[in-house]
């Protein structure tokens, strides 16, 4: 058995990946008539980089194997991008993902841990998944593990103050093991980031709590890649990729409207996004 990822693939295959991800989100929650697209769509490329591009060791055929690293979705209102990248990966049917949000399945409309195979911590009540993430990492120190901790977090939700105190457990307990990425989409479900709560001197913030910070075009394959391989030699303390994003990439008038964030195409929208997703190619 694979003792690393699955294959790792070429830049033009994490690209086509990527745009089939985003095709399966929006069927996902079109069908449901629900959901959020535009967040899971500005995430797309970083997740896909992780399960497809060499970053995360994992085995889909045993999910609770103890050495593989960890992925937490902390802006756990991405499931379907998750679960998405999840089945693609081989954990499970692709067809169960065409039950979102359906009463009595287990693709919920946040990750339920120990409902999905794959899924490694229960999220959604934002600001809560660094701490998950400080956890697992003292809890592989503890049994002698060796694996990284990626949790994926949301702009918005880092005005929550145990985001902050997630940083500052995990720079005293030199958490270099733990890589957080901010999905820096710079909008919220109810307007901009800067209006809503500033977040801005991020960089200058996460270095002050004692991280290293590297930044990165979130939608560049090759950048993502670049960045994860150059964070996997950092000691002593943890780091966090700024992703620099677009709410609801791919789509043009889902990036436009920043509201798409907790709503669902309608069934003429999603036509019309198909067809330039369907133009990417």
């Amino acid at each position: 058995m694979n003792n690393s990822t699955t294959n790792t693939v070429g830049v033009a295959e994490l690209n086509e990946i990527a745009r089939q991800t985003r095709l399966d989100i929006l069927d996902m929650t079109t069908k449901a008539g629900s959901g959020h697209p535009s967040s899971s769509f500005s995430a797309t490329e970083i997740v896909t980089v992780l399960y497809f591009g060499g970053v995360l060791r994992y085995r889909p055929d045993e999910p609770l194997w103890p050495e593989r690293d960890r992925f937490i979705m902390s802006k756990g209102h991405a499931a379907p991008l998750l679960y998405a990248a999840l089945a693609r990966a081989g954990y499970f049917d692709r067809e169960m993902i065409w039950t979102l949000r359906q009463v009595d399945s287990p693709v919920q409309g946040h990750p339920i841990q120990n409902l999905m195979p794959g899924v490694e911590a229960t999220t959604g009540s934002l600001g809560q998944g660094l701490s998950a993430g400080v956890g697992h990492v003292l809890g592989g120190r503890l049994n002698n593990l060796d694996y990284r901790v990626y949790v994926l977090l949301g702009d918005g939700e880092c005005e929550a103050g145990q985001v902050w105190e997630a940083a500052m457990s995990a720079a005293h307990f030199k958490a270099d093991s733990l890589v957080a990425i901010l999905d820096y989409n710079k909008y919220q479900e109810t307007g901009p980031i800067s209006r809503e709560m500033g977040l801005e001197p991020l960089v200058e913030k996460w270095e002050s709590f004692g991280w290293n910070v590297v930044q990165v075009d979130g939608h560049d394959v090759v950048d993502l890649k670049t960045k994860f391989a150059t964070i996997a030699n950092v000691k002593g303390k943890p780091s966090i990729i700024i992703a620099h994003t677009v709410k609801g990439k791919g789509v043009s008038f889902v990036e436009a409207d920043f509201t798409f964030h907790g709503r669902a195409l309608t069934p003429e929208q999603a036509e019309k996004a198909r067809e330039e997703l369907n133009e990417t190619r």
